[in-house]
This record gives structure tokens, sequence and C-alpha cells, in this order.
């Protein structure tokens, strides 16, 4: 018997696993294309692409009566507790099999801001109420900054109707938060970005000066003999077109005027004379 080389057993191996993958629907990013829209549309797909943080996942909740438990299992286009093509089932202790309240294979997708409305039609059939028309399961999903996803909750089961009766379910993700929009204007990005770069050169600058110069005290500021200079050039240049007061020296010698003599008092050498 021939051996299979150990590269071709590698890829045999993993063309298996991504047709058991293919075969099971639970290929990466591909969970929200599993949904069947009542009336396919590229806005109905874009609103189900926020929620792919969701796909693959079983929400339950359970409500409790009188009589009976009510438990609740929803999944995002995926077969909820394992139902096949159900996208929300209702399971109660003396049911042997669950009802398929609403089915992915039927689905409409609405979104607004920070919400998104998931219907699924064509459940199981009603047995005395709504004319027995077919279950349709509302999921709300409303934004919760906080929570990645929240717990599921039952609003209400609306049956008291002659038609259009419906489950309405709700549940808190991030998923539908809108993006959150930069609040800095392109001056201040500008600013950042300055204050960075003269960082990057004063901290770089001054450990090249230190540790690849040898460079001690004030030159180990970067480019230390260039600024001085400017620092002096500017300073010149700020006392030359700021000052108006005249900066020259007087002489050092001033003559002396007519009337400056006049007012001289007169020497009198009276004492030098012989008595």
């Amino acid at each position: 018997m021939q051996k299979i080389p150990m590269r071709g057993s590698v890829l045999l191996w993993a063309i298996l696993t991504q047709l058991l993958l293919c075969r099971n629907g639970v290929f990466a990013g591909n969970g929200t294309k599993a949904c069947k829209l009542q009336d396919e549309s590229a806005s109905q797909r874009k609103v189900l692409e926020r929620l792919e943080p969701l796909a693959g996942k079983n929400f339950s909740v359970t409500v409790k009566e009188e009589k009976e438990n009510y438990r609740y299992v929803f999944q995002l286009c995926g077969d909820a507790g394992g139902v096949q093509k159900a996208g929300v089932i209702q399971q109660t202790d003396s049911q042997a099999k669950p009802t398929i309240v609403g089915s992915y294979t039927s689905t409409k997708a609405i979104g607004g801001s920070d919400w998104v409305m998931l219907i699924y039609h064509n459940g199981d059939n009603y047995d005395s109420h709504c004319n027995n028309e077919a279950r349709k399961a509302i999921i709300m999903i409303s934004c919760n900054k906080n929570k990645e996803v929240g717990d599921l909750e039952v609003i209400l089961e609306d049956r008291d109707r002659q038609s259009d009766c419906f489950y309405l379910f709700e549940l808190d993700s991030s998923a539908v938060c809108p993006p959150v929009q930069s609040q800095l204007s392109a001056g201040s990005i500008i600013l950042i970005i300055g204050f960075c770069l003269v960082a990057v050169y004063l901290i770089g600058g001054f450990l090249y000066q230190r540790l690849i110069v040898g460079a001690k005290g004030m030159e180990q500021f970067p480019n230390y003999a260039f600024w001085v200079e400017v620092g002096n050039l500017s300073a010149d240049g700020c006392d030359f077109v700021c000052r108006s007061k005249n900066r020259e020296e007087a002489p050092a010698y001033r003559g002396v005027t007519a009337d400056a003599l006049d007012e001289e008092p007169e020497e009198r050498d009276d004492h030098l004379l012989p008595m």
C-alpha cells in the first residue's frame, strides 16, 4: 500500500475540513448571508451586515407562567436550538417537539441609526388563534454601548386578533451602535502632529548629543549653536524695530557756552597781595 506524503495528507485534511464547514454553514463572516430575505435588497443586506457579530450565537430566555414554563431560543440567521431553518423556537416541558416561532428563511430587516428590527416569518401555524395563521417573531435589537450582547427579553405575544399576530423580543447590543465620530478639527490634528514632531526632535536630538557625541550641559540641546544664533538675531531685530529711543552715546566732551562762562563767579586774588 502506497503511503500518502506528509504534505499531501495535510492538504487533504484541509480540504475535508473546508467541505465540512461549508456543509454546516459556519464560515466566518458568512453568518448573516444564511438569512433569506422576503424581498432581496441591498439596503436590507446592509442592515444584516451590522448584526454580523451576533451570528452563530443562541440567545435564550425562560418565561414562567402558572401552568407552564416557556423557553424561547433565538439565533441570528442560524438554527435556533438546533432546529433546522428556525430562527426563534418555543419550548415547554410538556412539548415533545419545539414550536417554530419564526424562520430565518423568510426574513425582513429594518434598521435605524441605533437600532435594528429583525422579523422572522413562516413559523408554525397557531392552533386556535389568529385564524390559524403562521407565527411571526419580531426581534428589536437596540444600541447599548456598555454591552456587547445583552439578555434576550420577551416583551409580549400579541395573539388576540384576527390576523398579523406576532411575538415581540428585545435584545441590547453594541453591534448596532453608530460609529463614534472624531471630535477633533483639522487644526487640532495639525497641532497634535506638530507637537509630536517637536517632541521627537528634542528627545531624539538630546539622546544623540549625549550618547553619541558625548556633549554636556547646554550643548546637549540639539543644534544648540544654531538656536543660540537665531535667538540673538531675533533679539537684535526686535530691538531695532520696536525700540524708538536714540541709543547713541553722548560725547565725552561738551563745549562750554558763553552764558555759562558769564555765570562763573569772578575769581578774587586779593588775599595773595602782601599786607
